[in-house]
């Protein structure tokens, strides 16, 4: 979670909502791929750090799933991310903050509690970063007002 939090603070610094996300092969260890929120800079509003940390680790593993491997981003999934990961059927995901207005995991619409879901990750809340995590957050959207 400590490189997500860095790959988040990378992205505050390029003017992105600070979100950073890690894939890791929790076998070997081994960080697979990382992204941070990047919907500016690469004119896509799916470039959240989830969907962008997934592409790099299907590119690089040369298989659109993901099974086994675990994600850990700075914020809870949005809808769209949370959709993402079930069809990359990650093992788990690993969460720092929660988000009570645009989260899909433990708020709003629960996304893995859905009948339609077809894939359910194990789901941790990583509350020993929730509030750094957080603090990012909104000292980001504070010096935008």
């Amino acid at each position: 979670m400590r490189h997500a939090l860095d790959l988040a603070r990378q992205a505050a610094s390029l003017g992105e909502v600070p979100v950073g996300a890690v894939i890791v092969d929790p076998k070997t260890g081994e960080t697979i791929a990382e992204g941070h929120n990047s919907p500016i800079a690469g004119h896509d509003p799916t470039a959240h750090a989830e969907i962008v940390a997934m592409r790099a680790a299907a590119e690089k593993i040369q298989n659109y799933r993901l099974t086994g491997l675990h994600l850990y981003v700075t914020l809870e999934p949005c809808a769209m991310c949370a959709g993402a990961i079930s069809f990359a059927r990650l093992g788990k995901v690993i969460f720092a903050a929660a988000d009570a207005k645009g989260g899909a995991v433990i708020n709003g619409p629960k996304f893995f509690d859905q009948p339609t879901c077809h894939w359910r990750p194990e789901i941790e809340q990583d509350t020993a970063h929730a509030e750094e995590a957080a603090t990012l957050l909104r000292d980001f959207f504070r010096s935008r007002r």
